[in-house]
């Protein structure tokens, strides 16, 4: 059977069960990955491709939705890294393949467990202590337990406490221990990301740097208010950024209904 013929196989959804699993072996990877991509593989099939010597056959099994518990697990400790990587976004990846993730020397992949969701409380806790500073500001960022983002405002290294500027799903709270953090890029990334309460932007509109009062002239979070008093900052600089931003027109909404075409030469 030509290459064409057994491609057009391993496609067809009426391809029969037996069928998939003689194509698993099949000598073109074209055709085992096209197997391996399948969600209604069998096991028979997919079990003997998550060691096959392609790697974009292991990968397709990666992000197959059907593949087990069994075959994420063994792929978790594949050699490629775009294979192991391809294991956190599988919707199948469960409680127990996320432990393996966050045993993993891969720090991109303890980084990827680090940005989901509904990740463990306990894995979260564990990955405070994560040697690597990228994974816990991506941590900080995306976490949504506020005793992890409690935690994290003590972190040492600043990446990643302005990893938790960046979160939205800080407390006001929060967001007031970030507001006088002691590092310019924490507080700067702050006034850009997040609504503050009066309190904390009057402490922001005289801060010490004028890269943060810089920041918050410019954010288009910022009240009118405070903007305007920006326009009297000492720093010329910081008043030429509010008075700039206050002559920028509003945004235009978006414009509904049909749209009018207007025939012309081409260009």
């Amino acid at each position: 059977m030509e290459l064409d013929d057994r491609l057009a196989l391993a496609h067809d959804p009426g391809t029969p069960a037996m069928t998939l699993i003689e194509l698993a072996a099949d000598p073109s990877s074209q055709v085992r990955a096209t197997v391996a991509a399948r969600p209604d593989a069998p096991a028979q099939a997919l079990r003997p491709l998550t060691r096959d010597y392609d790697r974009d056959v292991r990968e397709a099994v990666a992000r197959n939705p059907s593949a087990s518990r069994g075959n994420l697990l063994r792929l978790v400790a594949d050699a490629d890294r775009w294979v192991r990587w391809a294991v956190a976004g599988n919707p199948a990846c469960d409680e127990e393949v996320r432990r393996a993730m966050a045993a993993t020397a891969d720090k991109e992949l303890r980084g990827l467990l680090a940005e989901m969701p509904e990740l463990e409380a306990d894995l979260a806790e564990a990955l405070l202590d994560d040697r690597s500073p990228e994974v816990r500001e991506r941590l900080a960022t995306h976490t949504q337990d506020p005793a992890v983002i409690t935690a994290l405002l003590s972190d040492r290294t600043v990446r990643v406490r302005k990893g938790l500027a960046l979160n939205q799903r800080t407390t006001a709270e929060h967001r007031h221990a970030l507001a006088r953090d002691t590092a310019v890029d924490v507080r700067s990334a702050l006034v850009r990301a997040a609504d503050l309460d009066e309190a904390d932007l009057r402490l922001l509109a005289n801060d010490r740097s004028a890269e943060v009062r810089r920041a918050l002239a410019t954010s288009t979070r910022t009240p009118a208010h405070i903007r305007q008093a920006l326009e009297d900052d000492p720093d010329e600089t910081v008043a030429e950024e509010a008075r700039r931003a206050r002559q920028v027109p509003p945004a235009r909404p978006a414009r509904r209904g049909p749209r009018r075409f207007i025939t012309g030469p081409a260009r």
